[in-house]
């Protein structure tokens, strides 16, 4: 994974249901507002350890309604559901352009396994 790439440009796409990141060595990746919504960095999500990370069902047509700067090195995402407490850095961007059909499936799999989908809300 390339860690100093610089984006260039952050569109959002389809009423907020996509988030369109460009970088200064020319990857470009689209990203689902359900994807960034369920992998967000948060603690809320994401937790305090491995153990703690949370499997969120029912997003499967989140927004994105609100992007904004957090320093020189990451952004804010806001949703329709008021999940905001994700910061988004360039090098997590990338990767998760990077990484969007795996870990999109790994998503799937970690829903079925817990008996989740992507239209009822529920954490597991």
């Amino acid at each position: 994974m390339t860690t100093d790439a610089w984006p260039t440009e952050i569109r959002l796409l389809d009423n907020g249901h996509a988030l369109r990141v460009a970088f200064d060595d020319g990857a470009r990746f689209t990203l689902s507002a359900e994807l960034l919504r369920v992998r967000s960095p948060s603690a809320e999500v994401q937790g305090h350890s491995p153990a703690d990370q949370k499997t969120v069902g029912g997003k499967r047509d989140v927004a994105i309604i609100s992007v904004g700067p957090v320093g020189n090195y990451a952004i804010r995402l806001g949703f329709d559901d008021m999940h905001a407490t994700g910061i988004y850095t360039w090098r997590y961007l990338r990767h998760l352009g990077e990484t969007a059909e795996a870990s999109f499936a790994a998503y799937l799999e970690e829903l079925a396994a817990k008996g989740l989908d992507r239209d009822r809300p529920g954490e597991g």
